[in-house]
């Protein structure tokens, strides 16, 4: 078996970012993903400008792709009706195909041992250290990180609360993306909501819109599982949303697509094992800030974990901090997140909060800065 100090499991922005930062300090770090890079992701694709010293300290020259700054956000109701706002701090976007091939590049040339195509199929904990048992074979580590996104087998495994739990109709839903050519100005986010959903769209690299959207399971089921007609059905109700899924045109053959997507709250250790990103909670795609979170997660642990390989912290100290520290950072950000999704899943009521929102650009200012972080 290879022996390892930290393995992490899953090649996302949180699990790469960490795998840089702890490679580069001189330690041994191996990460699975079980993809091959770079691929596509259903994400919405829009990094708040918390991050952007961060990436470039790590090595990606965000500067130089010349990527799209965002300063505007527009919000419709299902009705047409709808506000725009500046929108501060702003962000940029980026593919989650160029950036996470951008970083893991980084963290192989950094000397982290990057397994793609890799499933992890179990984990156990003996003897102070964890055995990892791939596709690939099996490996030993000191430290385990799930950094494995929204939902894993790994979850099911570990018994994770957050499987089951039912509360606020949290749970179950799909998430739909495209890539689109679209004639929309380059500095403006924008997010529509219709019947039990939202969809955002903005501009990313290459003359290219990210368009996603996030529904219920219900909505599917009742076109029986056609994307197109719930399309029809249900999100071109929204005025906005026919023009831009009849005449925008579509760089995919067909949207990618993911289901049983969980807003329900989670723990940020199980068994011992970090959670980190999506893994360790999951804000609503309407605030748009999850890739910074993870990120920003991914900063405090790169400063931790040093502390517990030089033996100045316990185990059961640096968990301890690292959930006291997540908690401080982001917990009133993904309950603030879970009562927007509320709101504005809601047809009758969305369309009197826009409405109502309009003439209080104060109220707008506040809502954003509660879904959004300090540079870091």
């Amino acid at each position: 078996m290879q022996y390892f100090q930290c393995a992490i499991i899953g090649g996302g922005l949180g699990g790469l970012t960490l795998a840089i930062q702890l490679a580069q300090k001189g330690y041994q770090v191996v990460l699975f993903e079980k993809e091959n890079y770079p691929y596509h992701k259903v994400c919405g694709e829009y990094v708040s400008m918390e991050s952007w010293n961060y990436l470039e300290r790590c090595g990606v020259p965000l500067t130089a792709f010349n990527l799209p700054t965002l300063t505007q956000l527009k919000i419709s109701a299902p009705n047409g009706q709808y506000l725009t706002h500046t929108l501060k701090p702003g962000g940029f976007g980026i593919s989650r195909y160029k950036l996470d091939y951008s970083l893991a590049q980084l963290a192989i040339g950094s000397g982290v041992k990057v397994i793609e195509n890799c499933k992890v199929n179990e984990v156990t904990f003996t003897d102070n250290a964890y055995q990892i048992e791939t596709s690939n074979g099996s490996f030993i580590s000191e430290v385990l990180i799930g950094a494995y996104g929204k939902r894993s087998n790994i979850d099911i495994k570990l018994q994770r609360n957050f499987i089951n739990n039912k509360l606020q109709g949290l749970n179950n839903y799909v998430g739909v993306k495209y890539h689109v050519k679209a004639d929309l100005p380059a500095n403006i986010i924008e997010l529509h909501n219709f019947e039990n959903g939202y969809c955002g769209i903005s501009k990313i690299e290459d003359d290219r819109y990210c368009l996603c959207y996030l529904t219920n399971a219900a909505n599917l089921k009742k076109y029986n599982g056609s994307i197109a007609e719930m399309e029809k059905g249900i999100l071109m109700k929204n005025p906005f949303l026919h023009r831009y899924l009849t005449e925008f045109k579509s760089f995919y053959d067909k949207p990618l697509v993911i289901s049983q997507i969980s807003f329900a709250a989670k723990t940020q250790s199980e068994n011992g094992v970090l959670m980190l990103g999506d893994a360790a909670g999951l804000i609503t795609p309407l605030c748009g800030n999850g890739m910074s979170m993870a990120m920003h997660a991914s900063y405090m642990l790169s400063k931790l974990l040093p502390l517990y390989f030089e033996k100045k912290i316990t185990k059961h100290a640096l968990t301890n901090e690292y959930t006291k520290q997540w908690n401080q950072q982001f917990k009133s950000r993904l309950w603030f997140g879970r009562q927007f999704q509320l709101l504005f899943g809601n047809k009758i009521m969305t369309n009197m909060v826009i409405s109502a929102l309009k003439p209080m650009p104060f109220v707008v200012n506040k809502l954003v800065s509660l879904t959004h972080g300090k540079p870091y």
